[in-house]
Formats: structure tokens, C-alpha cells, sequence
């Protein structure tokens, strides 16, 4: 619901009240899959875990609050088993013959869902580069019913004018939904609803969750309608978190303000050491003033966030090498936890784009700067480029 609290605040209380019945400070872990009923239809407002469960909601409330930050129109959220789930959610509210409009730089698991699963039951796909207004205005069509994008993207680090988008599409046709996959700047970095955006969507395994030890997706929009709707396909569909998922990702969020300054200054302070070093050919950071979406960056976000993606002139050979000398930097999947990751997009994480207009160049090297001492992480990467 719209609040004067601030996001800080918003994020330790918003949904947590002390438990009624024993006055615990944090959200029990209701773990448990059925509800007593008084009489038939008689409950204390829950039935089925599937349908609803205590922690779920206090996950939901919470996500709902920080996403909605100095709105004054309230907003609703869900949470999912995963951030696919809750992608694919979303796009359960269209219909055969509807054209969805993307960026040309999706996370791989979301092309592959497109693509290779909801284009069988009738969805029509293309890609344009968001960072480009003009590029969207031009791939827009009469039949367009959801633009989807990221911002910061994964993993070339372009950036969206969401609010221009908003305002192209829906001058395209009024009903078209624009959804925005926040995940890599967290809600606390940037607030798509308040640029315009209808749903927004997380894998709360990065960012919200922070801790690299739950899997998880949200939905959130400030459309009652649509909220409905999928939240009858929520249950209908059942891609749920158990209770201690969304306990643990509760837990993350309470911290999430502080870890998001510490991960966009340790990662700024990176950007700009690999920015000067002689075995990089370029740096996708939209910290750094070349790079081409700094401005609006800047406009549209609190800091610039955790990820990078760097390119080294030794070509995918020498990102295979530095992955394989880094210290602190772990080889891994995924992004967003404390600690500090480094991976190869083209052969992990986008590897189910190879081939398609959307490959990943071999000689790029993504990284999820972490909260570590930002010496040692500069130190790490050091010793690695030079063995590289």
C-alpha cells in the first residue's frame, strides 16, 4: 500500500509484524501444507499452501512495498518458485496471435522460454535493441501486447529509457503491457512502476535474496486486473516457493539497501581498474561516462549496480584463462550474493542463445562484484589477467 517510509524501513517491516499469536519479531517459517477449517469455508483466510500461506504473503506484502516506493496507487505482488516461473506467469496473460516485442539482449533462459516453448502455443517473438528508442518505435506493430526488456541488460550491460518506452508503446496502443525484468538492479536501485512500467518481474535469487542459498521469483504490478489474473494463474499453475524459500529470501531483503551501495561501489571501483588495464579491450559498465546508456543510467537509477562484463583482447582463450585463475572470484553461475563470481556468458548462462541473433560474444567475461574488500577483488583479477 502507498506509504511515507522510506525504502530502508519499508524493507525490514513492510508485511512483518510481530506474529500475533506468540510475538516473535521475524515471520514464522509456516510450514505447513493444509489450514483447520471451523466449518466448511470457515478459515482464518488460509486453505492450501499451494493457493496461500502466511510467509508467502509477508514475501509478497514486502516485495510489493519496495517496488512501490512513493507511489500513490498500491501496488500487488507475488512470489514464484522461480524467476522463469514468474516470467512465465506473466506472459499467461496474453494470447495466441499476440506479438511480444524484446530486447535483443535477454538473459538466455528467457529466450529459450520464448522460443523454444511459448512460440508452440501461438506467441509471435522479434527483438530491437532497447537501448535505441528509435529501434523499438520501429519494431512495434499494431498486434504488439507486451514489450519486454531489462536494464541493465544481461549480459551487455545496455541500457533502457524505460519511461520513453513506456510512453512509445503506448502511443503504439494503449493496452499494450510493458514488463521490465529488474533483476539486476534490485528494486532498490530502480523503480520501473514509478517510470511507467506495468509489471516488473525478479529472480529474487540474486539481488533480493543475496545470499546465494534460495531460488525464487516475483511478479509485481499496480494493475488490479492483471493482478487478479495472475494470481488465479499463480495458484492455477502452481510454480510456488515453499515457506522457508521465502522465509530466506525475507531475510535477504532486510539488508538488500546496504548491500546494493557496497556491491555498485565495489563494482564501480572495479569497472574502472579494468577500464584502465592493457589486457582489456573494453568494459561494459554503465558506471563508466563512455559507456553509452551513462546518462540515462544515471537519471533512472540510485547507482549503478553489481554486474559488469568485460571483453579481454585475447579473445574467448583468454577469458577461459582468467575464469581459471581467479581466487576470490568464484566460476559460477547465477549473480547477486555476497560473494564474487565470475562466468562465461557464451558457454553458461546464454549458452541456449548460440546460434541465434542473440549469441553472446566468446570473448566476453561477466562479473558479480560482491561486498568483499574491493582491494582484494582488484588484487584477484590482477594476478589473473596477468596469467591470462
Amino acid at each position: 500500500m502507498p506509504t511515507n517510509q522510506r525504502f530502508e524501513t519499508l524493507a525490514i517491516h513492510a508485511g512483518q509484524p510481530p506474529d500475533p499469536a506468540t510475538g516473535a519479531v521475524i515471520t514464522p517459517i509456516y510450514q505447513t501444507a493444509t489450514y483447520a477449517q471451523e466449518q466448511v469455508g470457515a478459515h482464518k483466510g488460509y486453505e492450501y499452501s499451494r493457493t496461500g500461506n502466511p510467509t508467502r504473503a509477508a514475501l509478497e506484502t514486502c516485495l510489493a512495498a519496495l517496488e512501490s516506493v512513493g507511489l500513490n496507487r498500491p501496488a500487488y505482488g507475488l512470489a514464484f518458485g522461480s524467476g522463469m516461473a514468474a516470467i512465465d506467469t506473466a506472459l499467461r496473460l496474453l494470447r495466441p496471435g499476440d506479438h511480444v516485442l524484446a530486447g535483443d539482449d535477454v538473459y538466455g533462459g528467457t529466450y529459450r522460454l520464448f522460443e523454444r516453448v511459448l512460440a508452440g502455443y501461438g506467441l509471435r517473438f522479434s527483438y530491437a535493441d532497447m537501448s535505441e528508442l528509435d529501434a523499438v518505435r520501429a519494431a512495434l506493430r499494431p498486434d504488439t501486447r507486451l514489450v519486454w526488456l531489462e536494464t541493465p541488460t544481461n549480459p551487455l550491460m545496455k541500457i533502457a529509457d524505460i519511461a520513453a518506452i513506456v510512453a512509445a508503446t503506448k502511443t503504439n496502443r494503449a493496452d499494450t503491457w510493458v514488463g521490465v525484468d529488474n533483476t539486476f538492479a534490485s528494486p532498490y536501485l530502480q523503480q520501473p512502476l514509478a517510470l511507467g512500467a506495468d509489471l516488473v518481474v525478479h529472480s529474487t535469487t540474486k539481488y533480493l535474496g543475496g545470499h546465494s542459498d534460495v531460488v525464487g521469483g516475483a511478479l509485481v504490478t499496480t494493475d488490479a486486473q492483471a493482478y487478479e489474473r495472475l494470481k488465479f494463474l499463480q495458484n492455477a499453475v502452481g510454480a510456488v516457493p515453499g515457506p522457508m524459500d521465502c522465509w530466506l529470501t525475507l531475510r535477504g531483503v532486510k539488508t538488500l539497501a546496504l548491500r546494493m551501495e557496497r556491491h555498485s561501489s565495489n563494482a564501480q571501483r572495479v569497472a574502472e581498474f579494468l577500464d584502465a588495464h592493457p589486457a582489456v579491450e573494453s568494459v561494459l559498465y554503465p558506471g563508466l561516462p563512455s559507456h553509452p546508456g551513462h546518462v540515462v543510467a544515471r537519471r533512472q537509477m540510485r547507482a549503478f549496480g553489481g554486474m559488469i562484463s568485460f571483453v579481454l583482447k585475447g579473445g574467448a582463450e583468454a577469458a577461459r584463462r582468467i575464469m581459471a585463475a581467479t581466487r576470490v572470484f568464484t566460476l559460477a553461475e547465477s549473480l547477486g550474493g555476497v560473494e564474487s563470481l565470475v562466468e562465461h556468458p557464451a558457454s553458461m548462462t546464454h549458452a541456449s542463445v548460440a546460434g541465434s541473433p542473440l549469441e553472446v560474444p566468446g570473448g566476453l567475461v561477466r562479473l558479480s562484484v560482491g561486498i568483499e574488500h574491493v582491494d582484494d577483488l582488484m588484487a584477484d583479477l590482477d594476478q589473473a589477467l596477468r596469467v591470462a
